[in-house]
């Protein structure tokens, strides 16, 4: 058995991944459901009780970290990224289902996300995103260099409260999403297509 657990951290560590040991001496305090399928670079540094599902990557190299706080899920097929900048991560998000990929992978790039969001059915971002809080990704959506707005939650009762949001499928490029905002894409997305979210979710 210990040949075994040698032959899997020798894996690890030439595709640029930490030993077992070392992986969960990183994650302590936190919820690794499947330690086996999880790769975690020395880069990366989480805070406790996040949940990471099985079938998470979070790779580091060139000096850059993956940081992330508190609470927050990260489901299958999850897959961060960072070589020429940072990827930072408040708490409580939710990462999948239906797989997430966040890559800080070329120069200027890096990416912060706050608290409170929802990134949904296999969102995949690059360069420099700023994803406020409450924040929300639903869709097969590329997003490259986007700000979304600080809000509330998905479970803000006032829409015209909610983090800046992007839903449907396509490429969202260089665009800016305010507060209580919309842009619902099929193909690309455009700020000429800008909406409040109460015209999909009218107010009480």
């Amino acid at each position: 058995m210990s040949d075994l657990f040698a032959s899997i951290d020798a894996a690890r560590l030439a595709c640029g991944f930490l030993p077992l040991s070392q992986m969960m001496e990183i994650l302590d305090g936190n919820h690794v459901l499947d330690p086996f399928s999880t790769l975690v670079s020395a880069g990366v540094s989480a805070g406790r009780n996040n949940i990471f599902y099985p079938g998470v990557t979070l790779k580091t190299s060139s000096g850059a970290e993956i940081r992330l706080g508190d609470d927050n899920i990260v489901h299958s097929g999850s897959h961060f990224e960072a070589s020429n900048g940072n990827i930072l991560i408040g708490s409580k998000n939710q990462f999948g289902e239906g797989g997430f990929t966040a890559k800080a992978n070329r120069p200027g790039a890096e990416i912060r996300i706050g608290s409170h969001g929802r990134f949904l059915n296999n969102p995949a971002l690059f360069g420099r995103c700023m994803l406020g809080d409450g924040s929300q990704i639903l869709g097969n959506i590329t997003v490259d260099s986007c700000t979304l707005s600080d809000g509330g939650s998905f479970q803000e009762d006032d829409p015209d409260m909610r983090g800046g949001l992007l839903k449907g499928s396509g490429v969202a490029r260089n665009l800016s999403v305010a507060r209580g905002m919309v842009i619902a894409g099929n193909g690309t997305f455009s700020s000429e297509e800008l909406l409040p979210q109460r015209h999909f979710h009218p107010k009480p």
